[in-house]
Formats: structure tokens, C-alpha cells, sequence
């Protein structure tokens, strides 16, 4: 079977729900919390292990009580950690606040991920002989993320960057980068302008720039696809009623990581991220609100059958 590894963060999410956030110097009452698993690499690993293909995740964790409630949510999701190190000091938590509109405002405190070494990920992509996609984000050192794909693509293996915190990229790792999948905000910080993707003028400028596939997720409308031949084709999304955004990102990157290792052809990959993705706003949470096995089967069978 073909497998997938995913280079990123392992974090626990501490979120609060509320009617609106507080402005300067203000306290307000939330609505409700939740505690529960995230990290972009992380969501990643999990949603494109929802479809029962073998994932591996690249990343570490601290010795305190989430680091170890990460490991163990990774043995029981089936996710192989062999390449999670474990590290003295805090793991890596995000502090999320999400308004009833569904918006959401993250701040993200890394802790033991950035233990994470060029030669850990270099070393975690040459032990896994059946791998087909390496996935990753920009919540680590670029320079990890651009020699793990290194590595990867020496040995014909795809790699997927999701530009995520939006940065601007290293020309190592851009160079290494077979697909590029940013959302409005990240897209805006990549092009060479500063334009945004709502023209397709606008999004084959920025594949120019990249040099490497683009995929540009476009939240309730859906996503833009940058062809080999130059021209944009624009999939719409199903409409429902968003309730928590927080994941939804990493929910289609990895749907898409998944149907690249799968062999699904370019269409169905995008709508098959865009499915999952547009189910996961609707439900609270990262990780949590992502389709069980069973659904994300049902789901890739629609996909297929129809696109």
C-alpha cells in the first residue's frame, strides 16, 4: 500500500467559544470550552488517515501529560509515531478563540517541536521504503521542512507544503515544493503583488513565482486549481451552515495528501478535500470534527462516482 508521512507540529488545542472576543483590558464570559488534539501536521496525519491508508508522523512532543496524550492518540488513531521524538520541557499547545460566526484567531506556542531536527526528518523519509506523498506546514524551521522534502523528492516521493502561519517561503524549500496549497491569506503573502486569488490572472502569477503546482483553498467557495496547461479551474463548495472553521485547512490537505498517494485523478482530489472539509465546519473542533473512517469512506466513493 502506498504511504504518507506528515513533517509538522503535534499540539494539544485549548479552545474557547464566545459570542465575540474581548477588546483591550476587557473580560467577557465565554460560552464553552474545549480541549482537545490539533497542530496542523498533526490534523493532517489524522485526516488522511481517516481513509486507511498507512500515515506516519513526523514531529515531537514534551515529557509532560500532553506529550504523552499526543502519543497515545497517535497509537490509537493507527498513526505510526516511530518518528515522533519525545523531548524534556512543554509540548506544543494552541490557544484558539472561535466567534459563533464560526471565524476563529489562533496563537500558537511550538514548545518541543522545534526540537525537531534536519537530520530527524531526513532520517525518518529514508527508513520508510513504501512512502508516496511527504506532507508539511511552516509551524517548524523551514530548513526541516525543505530538507525532509529533499530527501524526498531524490527518491521520486511528492511532497505537498501548505504554507501555513502565512511567511514568506525559502528558496530551498519552494524549490522542493511539488505542490503549494494556500489559503486566501497565505496567497496574498506569496504573491509577488500582494493580490489576492480572486482573478485567475492573479493565480497563474503566483504559480509562475512558485514554479510548482498550485492549489488554493477559497474557505465556503470552494478551492482554484492551477493546471499544467496554464489555465485555473474553480471547484465549488456545498453549502452549509459553518459553525467552528478551527482545522478545516488541514482537514482538506490531508484528504488531498491522501487521494495524491491513491492515484485519484487531480478533480477528484481537490472535491474529495473540499467534501471533508466543508463537513468539518459544521462540527466543533479540529481533529474531532474531522469524518470517521466510515463517513470519509462514503464520502470517497461519491467523489469518485461522480467527479
Amino acid at each position: 500500500m502506498s504511504s504518507i508521512a506528515v513533517i509538522g507540529c503535534s499540539m494539544v488545542d485549548l479552545t474557547a467559544y464566545t459570542t465575540h472576543l474581548p477588546k483591550q483590558g476587557e473580560t467577557i464570559h465565554g460560552d464553552a470550552f474545549g480541549l482537545g488534539f490539533g497542530g496542523k501536521g498533526a490534523n493532517q496525519a489524522v485526516m488522511a488517515s481517516r481513509f486507511k491508508l498507512p500515515v506516519s508522523m513526523i514531529s515531537y512532543v514534551g515529557d509532560d501529560v500532553f506529550g504523552q496524550s499526543m502519543l497515545d492518540n497517535f497509537e490509537d488513531l493507527n498513526i505510526n509515531s516511530d518518528a515522533v521524538g519525545r523531548a524534556q520541557g512543554a509540548s506544543g499547545v494552541a490557544m484558539i478563540w472561535v466567534e459563533t460566526t464560526g471565524a476563529n484567531r489562533i496563537i500558537v506556542l511550538t514548545g518541543a517541536n522545534q526540537k525537531l531536527t534536519e537530520q530527524d526528518a531526513v532520517l525518518a523519509v529514508q527508513k520508510d521504503s513504501n512512502l508516496k506523498v511527504v506532507v508539511g506546514q511552516l509551524e517548524i524551521d523551514q530548513k526541516v521542512t525543505a530538507a525532509c522534502f529533499a530527501a524526498a523528492k531524490s527518491r521520486g516521493i511528492t511532497t505537498i507544503l501548505n504554507p501555513a502561519p502565512a511567511s514568506k517561503l525559502s528558496p530551498e524549500l519552494m524549490s522542493n515544493s511539488d505542490w503549494v496549497i494556500p489559503n486566501e491569506v497565505e496567497f496574498e503573502m506569496l504573491h509577488p503583488r500582494g493580490l489576492p486569488p480572486t482573478s485567475d490572472s492573479a493565480i497563474k502569477e503566483l504559480g509562475e513565482t512558485l514554479q510548482s503546482r498550485l492549489l488554493v483553498t477559497l474557505g465556503e467557495l470552494g478551492a482554484a486549481l492551477l493546471n499544467v496547461d496554464g489555465t485555473v479551474t474553480r471547484f465549488q463548495a456545498p453549502k452549509v451552515q459553518a459553525i467552528d472553521t478551527v482545522g478545516a485547512g488541514d482537514c482538506f490537505v490531508g484528504s488531498f495528501a491522501f487521494a495524491v498517494a491513491s492515484g485519484l485523478t487531480e478533480s477528484q482530489s481537490v472535491q474529495l478535500g473540499i467534501e471533508t472539509a466543508s463537513l468539518s465546519v459544521t462540527l466543533k473542533g479540529a481533529q474531532s470534527s474531522y469524518p470517521t473512517p466510515e463517513v470519509a469512506d462514503q464520502i470517497l466513493h461519491q467523489v469518485t462516482k461522480i467527479v
